[in-house]
């Protein structure tokens, strides 16, 4: 394939979403506060529907609290396919308090990289769910630098 035709472009099931979303565990997380949008990247776990993570006070609780509008995405690389891959979640985010939810919360696989309390647990629950996957086109059409791991399925 040379670079100027277009790959197919596979829409993914919401099912195939929800086992990528599962199987990782960091994502960026899209906010938007005082009219602007923000990016932030989190770690997350995945419980009844709907994907927890931890933050501390400033702009990603700001973004994320009372109903807030959000976005998650992730991202990867299939090396056994030769296929990327994206996945997003719109939803709505709000702050968990409820002491039942607060335990489910808290018996997830939560554990943030960033050290420091992290003490608002936030949930999100999904609007819309969306995801696809293509084939990479070879690494030398691109001069790939040898350290991506796309060029090992390749060589």
């Amino acid at each position: 394939m040379n670079h100027t035709e277009h790959p197919r472009v596979d829409k993914l099931e919401k099912a195939e979403c929800w086992d990528l979303l599962k199987s990782h565990v960091v994502g960026r997380l899209a906010v938007v506060v005082d009219g602007h949008p923000d990016i932030f990247p989190l770690n997350y776990a995945v419980g009844n529907g709907h994907v927890v993570f931890r933050t501390a006070g400033g702009t990603k609780l700001q973004g994320t609290i009372d109903q807030a509008l959000v976005a998650l995405e992730i991202d990867g690389y299939d090396d056994s396919s030769e296929h990327a891959w994206s996945v997003v979640l719109r939803g709505t985010a709000r702050e968990i308090t409820h002491p039942v939810e607060v335990s489910a919360a808290n018996a997830l696989p939560l554990e943030p990289w960033q050290g420091g309390t992290k003490a608002h647990l936030i949930r999100i629950d999904s609007l819309s769910l969306s995801g696809r996957s293509f084939p990479v086109t070879r690494p030398d059409i691109w001069k790939t630098p040898v350290s991506d791991p796309r060029r090992s399925s390749f060589e």
